[in-house]
């Protein structure tokens, strides 16, 4: 795959992906926070429905020889720590590094701030790597679960889409996403704003 092809896939799915995070509303800060309180579940559906249909894809282009797998290093406690961290800047912020540039497109200027710090986060992270490296959180190994399990990669990937398919079809029936949206379609279950209230005419 050239340079060029790769950037202009890129951009594509970019694209997508940027259509797919608006139209689902999953970028308002209120979906995000109330997916951090169990209370609204539109981040997770959408989440589910990424992995599910990753691992079809990733199947496919697996199964037929157009790409090969390089699986990343299991870091088991960096994960749980990092993944601590980032569930509690998710919920402070009300914005997740997808998220972020969406919340700048529709105007959250509060978003600018968690822009940059994410990039200092990141700055940060790059200049203390070597020192955590020789710690206890770069323990780990590389893991591919389907090889744990002795079958095909393409049998576990399409397994795994099949269990996410039917979690998503229970929540969908157990919290429909209509339900979750709010009377502002931001996930935040309050009565609409006095602007939109204004707005409203009556039915006859």
């Amino acid at each position: 795959m050239s340079v060029t092809f790769a950037i202009i896939v890129g951009i594509a799915m970019g694209v997508v992906f940027g259509v797919a995070l608006e139209k689902s509303r999953v970028f308002e800060p209120g979906i995000i926070v109330g997916q951090m309180q169990l209370r609204n579940f539109i981040m997770l559906k959408v989440f589910l429905t990424a992995v599910a249909t990753g691992a079809v894809v990733l199947a496919a282009l697996h199964g037929f020889g157009v790409v090969k797998l390089y699986p990343k290093a299991a870091l088991y406690y960096a994960d749980v720590v990092g993944g601590l961290l980032l569930g509690a800047g998710i919920a402070l912020a009300g914005a997740c590094p997808g998220t972020t540039a969406a919340q700048i497109g529709a105007g959250y200027r509060d978003a600018i701030v968690t822009l940059f710090g994410g990039l200092a986060g990141a700055v940060a992270y790059g200049y203390a790597e070597p020192m955590l490296s020789k710690t206890l959180l770069a323990s780990g190994g590389k893991i591919i679960l389907s090889d744990l399990v002795g079958i095909p990669y393409w049998t576990g990937a399409l397994a795994l889409a099949a269990i996410i398919v039917a979690v998503l079809v229970a929540l969908e029936r157990a919290r429909p996403w209509r339900d979750e949206l709010g009377d502002d379609v931001d996930g935040d279950l309050a009565p609409p704003s006095r602007a939109r209230r204004a707005t409203i005419v009556p039915a006859e």
